[in-house]
């Protein structure tokens, strides 16, 4: 299947082979990446960007997520005090009551090829849902439209329907899931994964859930960057200080935020740890090891 001409890199990059097991080893460092542009997806284009994930899925090497949900309304205070199964818990109360309202997805292939979408979804509703004001303010001011989501976005369950089609989150051997500050991210990402069902009662479900769906290969960008000296905190810190290329996209919302993460997460593996990032596989900010 060939790649989709809109997918196609601005300018020549390195096949992602030569960077993971098996492949030639890294002999200089990756070059700058182009400007990865940012698919918005509504309900008018969503059958043909659902087109494309085919490919993106059968030569994904990496793929990171973000998920935007509106905020946080149960056990907010002082999690640091609180055990991981503890934090699990809030967590779960959370996802569980919650609908998610964005789903940012950035893929690198192994022949250096990039594409990202933000899908724009239509269940929640401010007027009867439960959410934090101050957390759509927030989003809101970023750029996302309640309204509009309402009248063009997709439904969860169609997005539920393509993500198992296409395989792209599935679970394989050389495939690695990104995420930053992650444990919230990939929560949602099962919520909608199993279309809507509550999380499972305990963090050792959770987490053996997380596996069976995607895999070990699960990576936290927040834990990596921790581990880095002058590392600022913050997704957008992270990446002004590793001075990666913006994406392109309207606003700074779940779509950009995915493309951050894919884009730190390639730069720290292989520049600051030279490819050896065992000791982060499944280590997500907020709860102990996938």
């Amino acid at each position: 299947m060939p790649a989709p001409a809109a997918f196609y890199p601005a300018a020549p990059m390195p096949a992602l082979t030569a960077f993971y097991p098996g492949g030639v080893p890294m002999q200089a460092p990756l070059p700058r990446p182009f400007r990865v542009p940012v698919n918005a997806v509504w309900a008018d284009n969503f059958d043909a960007v659902r087109r494309d994930m085919g490919y993106f899925a059968a030569h994904a090497r990496c793929v990171a997520v973000k998920v935007h949900y509106p905020g946080v309304i149960h056990g907010a205070q002082d999690l640091g005090a609180l055990t991981a199964e503890k934090r699990y818990t809030v967590l779960k109360a959370n996802v569980d009551a919650l609908k998610p309202l964005q789903v940012g997805l950035a893929v690198a292939t192994d022949d250096g090829r990039f594409a990202a979408w933000e899908f724009n979804l239509s269940d929640f509703d401010p007027d009867a849902d439960p959410h934090a004001v101050q957390s759509l303010l927030h989003l809101g001011r970023r750029g996302l439209n309640c309204l509009e989501h309402r009248l063009r976005g997709v439904p969860m369950e169609q997005l539920t329907r393509a993500l198992r089609r296409s395989g792209l989150l599935s679970s394989r051997p050389g495939v690695s899931l990104v995420t930053h500050t992650g444990a919230y991210h990939l929560a949602y990402l099962m919520k909608v994964l199993n279309g809507g069902d509550p999380l499972p009662g305990d963090m050792a479900g959770f987490l053996g859930s997380v596996r069976r769906s995607l895999g070990e290969d699960v990576y936290d960008v927040a834990r990596m960057a921790a581990d880095c000296r002058d590392m600022p905190v913050g997704l957008e810190h992270i990446a002004r200080r590793l001075r990666l290329a913006p994406p392109l996209a309207l606003h700074p919302l779940a779509g950009a935020g995915s493309v951050l993460a894919l884009e730190a997460f390639i730069t720290l593996r292989y520049h600051q740890f030279r490819g050896d990032v065992t000791r982060y596989k499944g280590v997500l900010h907020g709860l102990q090891t996938v």
